[in-house]
């Protein structure tokens, strides 16, 4: 599975940890920044993932800001991105199966990490239900 993952500097520690997290699943990622805990707008790193997510770069792309909120409106400005902020497991199980979220966004400030990391797990193990979900996902395509 292919990840295109970024942060902002307030989900900068966590997007860290979140790149083991990966390698222990098995998943190849490419890291979009930042760098560092020094600030930077969390549009210039929601964009570079989005876009990677629908020139099939990357399966599914992961956002990690200091709420998750900013970046999941950044990142469904993108044509084709369906961002979710999650902030459970359960969320994330719905967000892939109800919704076909193609983009998971995490905060990094009010979610602990034990609790992003099943996120994350949940969120790239869970399919696509289709069925009734795929007729109101259409609905939302035909939105942009």
């Amino acid at each position: 599975m292919r990840i295109a993952i970024a942060s902002d500097h307030g989900g900068f520690e966590t997007k860290q940890k979140l790149l083991l997290v990966l390698d222990e699943l098995g998943c190849t990622y490419h890291d979009f920044g930042c760098d560092s805990e020094e600030s930077v707008d969390y549009p210039d790193y929601a964009v570079l993932v989005a876009e990677a997510v629908v020139a099939d770069e990357a399966d599914f792309g992961v956002l990690v800001c200091g709420t998750g909120i900013g970046m999941a409106i950044a990142a469904n400005k993108v044509h084709g991105i369906r961002a979710a902020n999650v902030t459970s497991p359960d969320f994330a199980r719905l967000a892939r199966q109800h919704n076909n979220a193609n983009v998971l966004t995490l905060s990094g400030r009010f979610v602990d990490f034990d609790t992003n990391r099943q996120i994350l797990e949940v969120f790239l193990k869970t399919e696509f239900e289709g069925g009734r979900h795929k007729r109101r996902v259409d609905k939302i395509r035909s939105l942009e």
